[in-house]
């Protein structure tokens, strides 16, 4: 009996002691996520239910306001272009990095000469920061001196004010975050085309399929959940791109290429008196909007595996 109530207290000890070691691996990532997630986002929508002002943000004490700042928003004239171009912005980007990626990535499939070396060539805009990348795109696309007009001036077609004119200033930070995108759509669909068993297409030739027939048959079928991924995650990142829009046009020229990122600075750090409690309501959207593509996401997945 005793030597039965000592073993139960070596493994009562030793489990005790597992707990605490897994407690303490789990601890730093506990606190990264209080630190750098939780907090700003209860902050966040503090910012968002209060009327604060630059003294109330240094001191404290700014008044309760409920929904007044959303309400602020939504009756803003700058709220429904901003959506709009956020949902433009994002959907054609989306679009055009996923399918471009996707022939990259079935092309570096073959497995030709110097197949490797292009790929990491490939990768050179994802690299670049993004600052070197907006600054070159706005040199590129420069009215008078930019290298995109002096081309199209060849075959006889005049100078198109790419971030000077309403009309072209979202269609040119669309194509600057189309090009940097496509090096990840290219990597992560590679990597899920190397996961396929190429038994599967030596059977499918046999059979007589072309590629085309290949391709949404087999490739795109078994791609699914990585495409899947692959779409969400750059969903929610598109949903949040400020830095290259703010760097070639500021939002602009006439709100032209406003999105709610953009909206979100200017109103909170943007102006010589920010309205932080509208930028926070504007940020808690865009919040909502990735929250709620993801548990679409999760929800896809469910019935994927059911």
């Amino acid at each position: 009996m005793p030597e039965t109530e000592a073993g139960f207290g070596r493994t009562s000890r030793a489990r005790s002691s597992g707990q605490w070691t897994a407690w303490a691996f789990l601890a730093p990532v506990v606190v990264y996520l209080i630190a750098f997630y939780a907090y700003p986002l209860y902050r966040n929508l503090d910012l968002s239910l209060h009327r604060y002002t630059v003294r109330s943000f240094v001191q404290g004490g700014a008044p309760f306001s409920g929904l007044d700042n959303y309400r602020t928003v939504f009756d803003s004239p700058t709220f429904w272009p901003a959506l709009t171009h956020t949902a433009v912005f994002t959907g054609v980007s989306l679009v055009f990095q996923f399918s471009i990626g996707m022939a990259l990535a079935i092309f570096f499939h073959q497995h030709f000469r110097l197949s490797a070396t292009l790929r990491a060539l490939f990768l050179v805009p994802w690299l670049l920061p993004l600052i070197v990348s907006a600054s070159t795109w706005s040199w590129m696309l420069n009215s008078d001196s930019g290298i995109v007009n002096t081309a199209l001036g060849v075959f006889g077609i005049g100078p198109v004010n790419w971030l000077t004119s309403p009309d072209w200033s979202l269609a040119s930070v669309t194509i600057a975050n189309i090009w940097i995108g496509i090096p990840f759509n290219l990597v992560v669909l590679y990597s899920g085309l190397q996961s396929i068993p190429s038994e599967i297409y030596e059977a499918a030739a046999l059979d007589g399929a072309t590629h085309w027939s290949t391709f949404w048959r087999v490739t795109f079928p078994l791609l699914r959940p990585v495409s899947a991924i692959t779409l969400l995650l750059g969903l929610i990142y598109t949903l949040k791109v400020f830095d290259i829009i703010w760097i070639m046009t500021r939002g602009g020229p006439a709100d032209g290429s406003t999105t709610l990122a953009t909206w979100s600075y200017r109103l909170g750090f943007g102006n010589l008196l920010p309205s932080f409690g509208p930028g926070a309501a504007v940020g808690n959207l865009l919040i909502i909007l990735a929250m709620v593509f993801g548990l679409l996401y999760i929800r896809m997945q469910r019935r994927t595996l059911r």
